[in-house]
């Protein structure tokens, strides 16, 4: 009932001027097959990820859900995949600065399953940004590729706390907060972060980066748990940076990283198909997925609750 009012008025209003009420109201179709390249039965599934990860929907001014969260796309994207035996190989697509660290977390594990209840590899092709959350996900893949101009790394965790206390003082106002106990509001945009409550939260990052090394250092034998730390300080990577560094195996193009598919699969040739829904369709490899959440200069600020990030916040 919370829309009906808004039907009605639009109904009146259609007699005087033409309304697209499905643009008003959109549905969320099911996931479709196109194929973007190539030919033969064999399948390579190009799946995208862009824009900053998390599993917040998108939504219209009205609120409506528009396109599910990148985590839910690519559960369904992989349940997709799973019933199609013709698919070979995974080529995943990064664009993203990164997210939210349990989003990514999901991603990475998603992937990882599907690997090794498939036996399908999986690999990775960064495009203008594979950062943080973004590297984070890109370790599923049995194989990295960066394009010659990739901005990579960015490892680490980080959390924004804001404070309008100095505000309030200069305003006169004053806040009281009923709480149970003293570090339920911990944080409070009103509460103060004492040294004692920044070491709470100091020993939470340091358990999420501490997760953000170990993955690496299962993902990249080739890298010692020494070396990682070392380069796991926050910094970005060019790409040839990173491969000097053996955050990734190699440097190319899209295409490169087609021929690597196929190569992993054992294939000679093979459709570059993805999933889309219809009103997203894309006709080339390089086209954006519409599916992802949109990339925002300062993501942290569209969300102001409190959240862990693995994400490239300059």
């Amino acid at each position: 009932m919370k829309y009906v009012w808004l039907i009605f008025f639009l109904l009146y209003c259609s007699g005087c001027a033409f309304i697209n009420l499905p643009s008003v109201f959109p549905s969320i179709s099911q996931l479709k097959e196109y194929t973007l390249e190539g030919e033969g039965k064999n399948k390579i599934l190009m799946v995208d990820i862009s824009g900053t990860i998390s599993a917040k929907d998108q939504r219209n001014a009205l609120g409506i859900v528009k396109e599910i969260n990148p985590v839910a796309r690519i559960r369904e994207v992989l349940e997709k995949a799973r019933q199609d035996k013709k698919i070979k190989a995974i080529l995943l697509k990064i664009n993203s600065p990164g997210g939210t660290v349990t989003a990514s977390d999901i991603i990475y594990h998603e992937l990882k399953t599907f690997k090794k209840e498939t036996g399908i590899p999986i690999i990775v092709t960064m495009m203008d940004l594979a950062t943080s959350g973004g590297y984070y996900i890109a370790l599923a893949g049995d194989k990295i590729m960066a394009h010659p101009t990739t901005t990579t790394g960015n490892i680490g965790v980080l959390m924004m706390k804001f404070s309008v206390r100095g505000l309030m003082d200069k305003l006169g106002v004053e806040e009281v907060t009923i709480k149970s106990a003293d570090k339920k509001d911990i944080l409070s945009i009103f509460a103060e972060l004492t040294p004692e409550n920044q070491a709470i939260l100091q020993n939470i990052i340091d358990t999420l980066y501490l997760r953000f090394i170990d993955t690496i250092a299962e993902s990249r034998p080739d890298i010692s748990r020494e070396e990682i730390k070392k380069i796991a300080d926050g910094r970005i990577y060019s790409a040839q940076q990173a491969l000097k560094l053996k955050l990734i195996d190699g440097i190319g193009y899209i295409e490169d990283s087609i021929e690597l598919a196929k190569k992993e699969a054992g294939l000679t040739q093979a459709k570059i198909i993805t999933y889309q829904r219809p009103s997203q369709y894309k006709n080339n490899i390089y086209a954006q997925s519409s599916s992802g959440s949109p990339t925002s200069s300062f993501p942290i600020l569209e969300n102001l609750s409190p959240q862990f990030w693995y994400l490239w916040h300059p």
